[in-house]
C-alpha cells in the first residue's frame, strides 16, 4: 500500500517562502504523476499543481499560484517537494500530495491516486 508523509508546514509571515516535502513509501515514483492540492476550511478542495511524470513533468499549476509555487521530485529518494514563495494569507490551507498512475488528468490521480494526511501551512499578514 502506497502511503504518504507530508511535512513542512508551518506558520510564516505574507512574502516568507516555505517549502514543503512529501516522503512517498509502498510504491515507486518513476513513472507515476505527483502533485498537491490544499484544503482550506470552509472552501473547497484546489488542485494547485501537478506534474504529469515525475521527474519530468509537464507541470501544471493552478492559476493562483502560478510563477510563485514549484513542484519537484527526487525520484532515487521518493520525496515529492512543493517550493512556496511569496505567500499570501490567501494561502493559508491544508497542503496534501498525491501520486498515481493517472498523470493525464486531476479526475484520473482521484480515481487511481493515493495522497497523505496533509500539513498545516498558516500564513499571517
Amino acid at each position: 500500500e502506497v502511503q504518504l508523509v507530508e511535512s513542512g508546514g508551518g506558520l510564516v509571515q505574507a512574502g516568507g517562502s516555505l517549502r514543503l516535502s512529501c516522503a512517498v513509501s509502498g510504491g515507486t515514483l518513476d513513472g507515476n504523476a505527483v502533485g498537491w492540492f490544499r484544503q482550506a476550511p470552509g472552501k473547497e478542495r484546489e488542485e494547485i499543481s501537478l506534474m504529469r511524470r515525475s521527474d519530468e513533468g509537464p507541470v501544471d499549476y493552478a492559476h493562483s499560484v502560478r510563477g510563485r509555487f514549484f513542484i519537484s521530485s527526487d525520484n532515487a529518494k521518493n520525496m515529492v517537494y512543493l517550493q512556496m514563495n511569496n505567500l499570501k494569507p490567501e494561502d493559508t490551507a491544508v497542503y496534501h500530495c498525491i501520486a498515481g498512475a493517472g498523470g493525464s488528468s486531476w479526475r484520473l490521480m482521484w480515481d487511481f491516486g493515493s495522497w497523505g494526511q496533509g500539513t498545516q501551512v498558516t500564513v499571517s499578514s
